[in-house]
C-alpha cells in the first residue's frame, strides 16, 4: 500500500461538524454559494467549481460571500462543516494558475482537484496546509494522483452524473483501496444515506452526492432543469462521449427535444459534435441536463437542508438495520 508522502494526517469528520460522511460534489452551472453555504450548515461539505463562475472577479465575489456566510454562523455559535473548492488543475485551464493563488490567499481548506494530476498543484496546496482531493477514474488515474502527491482520490464510478467514470463502484473502489490507505470518495448514483453507508463497507471513506442536490432550492438549475429531474429515473440517462469528447451521463428527454436520435448518438464517435459546433449547433445544445443513475430519488425541489436532514436519517436507520443483521 502507498500514501501520500506529504498527506497531513486527515480528520475525517473534520472536528466533528460533518453529521454525515458526504460532499456535496461540485456541479458546473448548478452549484452556488447559497448552496455551499446550506451545505455546510447542515453538516455537509459544500463545495463549488471556480470555472462556474465568468471571471476571478466574481469567484473572489462567491468567495466573500461563502466566507462571510461562514463567520456569521461561527458567531451565532453553529460548526459549521469546512467547504471545497473545485479547481481543474490541466493545462488547458486558461485560469488554472490565478484560481489556485486566489485560493491560497484565502488559505481554502479543501481543493477538489480534477484533470491531469499535477505535482506542483498538491505541492502549493500543502503550503498553505489545504487538502488535496483528486477525481480519478481508473486505476490509473489513481496511481498518477497518488504519484503526484493528492491526500485522497474520488472515486468517479459509473453512474455518477455530468462527466462520468464508466467502472462498477465495486470493482474499482476495491481496486483503489489495494494500493492505498488514504481517504477514498465513492461517487456514482448515491441518493440516499444506505448508500452512502454502503460507500463505506465497500472500503470508501465519504461519498460524493451529485445528482441528489440538482433540484434543491438553493441551486442554480432553472424550472425546465428542475422538471426534466423530477420526471426521470435511471432509465432516462444516457451515456454518450460524443458531445463534448469526454463520457458524460445525459437525461434523455433534453437529448430528444433538441432532435437528437438516441440510435444514432450511440454509434457517434467521442467529441465529434462538439467538434463541430458553430453558435448555431451551440444553441441548440443549451437545453440539454445532465444528470447520475440516482436521478430517480428526486421527487420534487426542497430546500438543501430538508434534502441532508433525509439523508442522515435515512443512514442512521441504515447502520441501526444493519447492526440487526449483523447480529443474526
Amino acid at each position: 500500500m502507498t500514501t501520500s508522502a506529504d498527506a497531513p494526517t486527515l480528520d475525517l469528520t473534520f472536528g466533528g461538524t460533518l453529521r454525515i460522511p458526504v460532499i456535496a460534489a461540485p456541479m458546473f452551472l448548478v452549484s452556488s454559494p447559497k448552496m455551499t453555504l446550506e451545505s455546510c450548515r447542515s453538516g455537509v461539505m459544500g463545495s463549488f467549481p471556480a470555472h462556474s463562475t465568468r471571471s476571478r472577479d466574481i469567484f473572489v465575489e462567491w468567495l466573500d460571500e461563502i466566507d462571510e456566510g461562514m463567520a456569521a454562523m461561527k458567531s451565532a455559535g453553529k460548526k459549521p462543516a469546512p467547504y471545497a473548492v473545485n479547481l481543474v488543475v490541466h493545462p488547458t485551464n486558461a485560469r488554472y494558475e490565478g484560481d489556485l493563488e486566489v485560493c491560497k490567499a484565502r488559505e481554502v481548506a479543501v481543493i477538489l482537484t480534477s484533470k491531469g494530476a499535477p505535482e506542483e498543484a498538491f505541492q502549493e496546496i500543502h503550503g498553505w496546509g489545504g487538502i488535496a482531493f483528486h477525481d480519478v477514474a481508473s486505476p490509473r488515474h489513481a496511481e498518477k494522483a497518488l504519484e503526484a502527491g493528492a491526500d485522497g482520490l474520488i472515486a468517479v464510478c459509473g453512474g455518477a452524473g455530468g462527466h462520468t467514470g464508466t467502472v462498477n463502484p465495486f470493482a474499482l473502489v476495491s481496486e483503489i483501496r489495494a494500493m492505498t490507505d488514504v481517504p477514498i470518495i465513492v461517487a456514482g448514483g448515491i441518493n440516499h444515506g444506505r448508500s452512502v453507508l454502503a460507500a463505506q463497507a465497500m472500503g470508501g471513506d465519504l461519498a460524493y452526492v451529485g445528482t441528489h442536490f440538482i433540484a434543491a432550492e438553493e441551486s442554480r438549475a432553472n424550472d425546465d432543469y428542475r422538471e426534466n429531474l423530477i420526471a426521470c429515473s435511471s432509465k432516462d440517462v444516457f451515456l454518450s462521449a460524443a458531445l463534448d469528447g469526454a463520457p458524460a451521463n445525459w437525461l434523455i428527454p433534453s437529448l430528444e427535444r433538441a432532435g437528437i436520435d438516441i440510435d444514432e448518438l450511440a454509434v457517434t464517435r467521442p467529441g465529434k459534435i462538439v467538434g463541430s459546433t458553430g453558435d448555431k449547433v451551440k444553441n441548440r445544445y443549451s437545453g440539454i441536463w445532465t444528470a447520475g443513475h440516482g436521478v430517480g430519488a428526486i421527487a420534487e425541489s426542497r430546500p438543501m437542508a430538508k434534502i441532508i436532514q433525509q439523508l442522515v436519517d435515512e443512514y442512521d436507520a441504515a447502520k441501526a438495520e444493519l447492526d440487526r443483521k449483523l447480529a443474526i
